[in-house]
């Protein structure tokens, strides 16, 4: 029996890098990494055209356009490739038996709860990007109700810009930084992430039962601010650079950010028996794979 294909979208970006690095350790799949030359997700015919000839058993959807503020002015780019590509790219996984997972976010809320949101909370997005990932969820589940969805917040890793990486810098380069602290969070690794995807392709591969449908939520434990992560990355790097915090009116942005966007994740641990990391131990592994790289 040939083995099962699983494709990456967006295969160069933060996620997608950070899943290639993984694959090794799953050598019972054969795994499919287009750039973007090869597989441009807001072209149909091209998508077509890839899945006849490849017909992979899963695609997880990593493709995404994640520049917030630029998305403010950049909006068709933006809509394209998030929203309507999502949801051509839901529907040809359909037509050809294609397991979709597809990756979004937290800022489908508007971030003035004060309890974890749950998967079926209202969502309100404060800003066009939020608007973009919440239309994508829409259409893929409007044109393939069999799909996933994980929402997932504040994502770093050791590729591409992340929050970590650039703090990291800006904490050599500077005797002093300013960091928000009204906005409360959950930090993901994206190594934690990509465990718990493939883990899931993983038990639907042994059992087909195991695949349920629907939205999730997922990041590492613990709720922090911006201000808090800035603190404890420059304690796990021992810098002397001193972080202020300061509110959001302080640091003004082109897209408003939600204040709080803190996710429940119990439906993910129940239905998949998924493992949450703490925070905390996830940014050490982070950071001590960038200190020996």
């Amino acid at each position: 029996m040939s083995q099962p294909v699983i494709l990456v979208t967006g295969s160069n970006g933060q996620l997608g890098t950070v899943i290639q690095s993984l694959s090794a350790l799953y050598p019972q799949y054969q795994f499919a990494f287009p750039g973007r030359d090869e597989l441009p997700i807001d072209h149909p015919e091209k998508l077509q055209l890839y899945f006849k000839n490849h017909a992979p058993a899963f695609c997880i959807n990593c493709a995404a356009y994640t520049a917030v503020d630029k998305a403010e002015t950049d909006q068709d780019t933006a809509m394209r490739i998030n929203g309507t590509a999502v949801g051509d790219l839901a529907a040809v996984c359909k037509l050809y038996h294609t397991k979709l997972i597809h990756i979004s976010t937290d800022y489908v809320f508007d971030g003035n709860a004060t309890l974890p949101y749950k998967e079926d909370h209202v969502t309100s997005p404060v800003n066009y990007y939020g608007e973009t990932k919440l239309k994508g969820e829409e259409l893929c589940l409007q044109n393939n109700a069999d799909s996933i969805i994980v929402r997932t917040s504040w994502v770093y890793s050791e590729y591409g810009n992340n929050f970590v990486k650039t703090m990291m810098r800006l904490m050599k380069e500077k005797e002093r930084l300013n960091v928000v602290n009204d906005q409360m969070g959950s930090p993901t690794y994206a190594a934690d992430l990509a465990g718990a995807i493939l883990m899931m392709i993983d038990e639907a591969v042994k059992d087909h039962t195991r695949w349920a449908p629907g939205i999730y939520h997922y990041s590492n434990e613990g709720v922090i601010s911006w201000y808090d992560f800035a603190a404890a990355i420059k304690n796990l790097v021992k810098t002397d650079c001193i972080i202020s915090p300061v509110p959001t009116s302080a640091y003004p942005t082109a897209a408003k950010r939600p204040a709080y966007s803190v996710m429940d994740k119990k439906k993910i641990q129940s239905v998949f028996n998924t493992s949450l990391v703490q925070w905390q131990s996830s940014l050490t592994r982070c950071i001590s794979h960038l200190q020996t790289q």
